[in-house]
């Protein structure tokens, strides 16, 4: 039945996001502890010389935003589209790859990753707050604003 396949497709797109994110999260991990050894740092130490520092700031970076992430990827796969938010998610987690490498780089190296991955965490947002007030619409005042805008799109007829 086609309820047991979207549901399905949903749990494993679920457990996709988590496996790539936990793979992109232990590289960049393993690229600071390879950095440790290289410029001999030792935990619990942070500070060290510039090319230790840009590393282990790119993954602390990347990992202060995954709750952000994680949040507006599901609620705009939940109230909006998972469509749109799967394409999003992993746009953000390409840009957070660059992101990561163009710090290793340069401190300037991760500006233009940096706001391309942000621009798709704010798409994230925008639909999960779009998604949610109309949502919230349909079930309290029993306007279908996700239809209408829809409509007015041309993205469906009017019924």
């Amino acid at each position: 039945h086609i309820s047991q396949f979207v549901c399905i497709f949903y749990v494993e797109l679920k457990y996709f996001f988590l496996n790539v994110f936990t793979v992109l999260s232990a590289y960049f991990s393993l690229k600071v502890i390879y950095a440790r050894r290289k410029h001999s740092v030792s935990p619990p130490a942070t500070t060290g010389p510039p090319e230790f520092e840009r590393v282990f700031r790119a993954q602390a970076n990347c990992s202060e935003y995954f709750p952000l992430f994680v949040f507006s990827l599901w609620l705009a796969g939940v109230f909006f589209s998972q469509a749109l938010a799967v394409m999003f998610g992993l746009l953000y987690l390409y840009g957070r790859y660059l992101y990561f490498h163009g710090y290793v780089e340069s401190a300037q190296g991760r500006l233009e990753p940096l706001y391309f991955s942000a621009k798709m965490l704010w798409m994230l947002i925008a639909l999960a707050g779009l998604g949610v007030v109309c949502t919230m619409t349909q079930a309290y005042l029993g306007l279908d604003l996700l239809h209408s805008f829809s409509h007015v799109l041309g993205l469906t007829e009017h019924t």
